[in-house]
């Protein structure tokens, strides 16, 4: 049903999302990974699934995490 490139994208993504050190860009990676299986609901004929994903997985949880990350102090190594 769902290509196999989508899951191979997702693992990939979700690895990448708990390696990397900078908040910032994980939450960015995060966002793609919404979009990405938002992608993959909609090709399994659920376009209702597909647009609760995109806004709410990747805009508004997005968002959020900004927003947490932004009132507080930013201090990686």
């Amino acid at each position: 049903m769902i290509p196999d490139a989508f899951l191979v994208l997702l693992l990939i993504m979700s690895i990448i999302i708990i390696e990397i050190k900078d908040l910032i860009h994980a939450i960015i990676i995060l966002a793609g990974a919404d979009v990405v299986l938002a992608l993959s609901f909609y090709l399994m004929a659920a376009p209702d699934i597909a647009i609760t994903q995109i806004a709410v997985g990747a805009a508004l949880t997005t968002m959020i995490f900004l927003i947490a990350i932004h009132k507080t102090r930013r201090f990686e190594e």
